[in-house]
């Protein structure tokens, strides 16, 4: 088995006897080394942000003192949820070696797929999550300031 799958199964295999998430474990590799490492933490942390993924995006981005994640690589027990999937893009990580399918994360229980669904239909189901548009022309004022700024940051 690959040494980072090994690790990032052995996070998931871990959380099975914990009971702090979800079956799921993750490590981001950079130059042939571990630099951040993360389990599903929802249940412990109550933080319905607290998947594998994310919590090494975060693990790693405090090891490295950096936000951007380029040259990594993300080892996961499981194709990403759509909440990971952005994060993992934020982040700049381009290559994720997932074991168990989005398939099988449904077999076991896990909802995602209304999400895809939801992304797909171009947001619009509004049992799912009502999203309205209100006070642009206050909110707008901030982004054009922001065009102007000189000591900014692009991320």
């Amino acid at each position: 088995m690959n040494e980072f799958m090994k690790v990032a199964k052995e996070l998931s295999d871990e959380n099975l006897k914990t009971n702090v998430g979800g079956p799921f474990g993750a490590c981001i590799v950079k130059d042939g080394k571990i630099i951040g490492k993360g389990s599903n933490h929802v249940l412990m942390n109550n933080d319905p942000t607290a998947h594998a993924e994310i919590m090494a995006i975060r693990d790693a981005c405090k090891n490295l003192n950096s936000y951007d994640l380029s040259d990594c690589e993300l080892y996961t027990s499981c194709y990403p949820c759509p909440m990971c999937l952005s994060a993992i893009i934020w982040s700049n990580i381009k290559k994720v070696y997932y074991g168990n399918t989005k398939e099988d994360a449904e077999n076991i229980g896990f909802r995602d797929n209304f999400i895809y669904e939801y992304i797909k239909n171009d947001c619009s189901n509004k049992s799912i999550l009502d999203l309205e548009s209100m006070e642009r022309e206050e909110t707008i004022k901030t982004f054009n300031e922001y065009i102007n700024k000189n000591d900014k940051t692009i991320y």
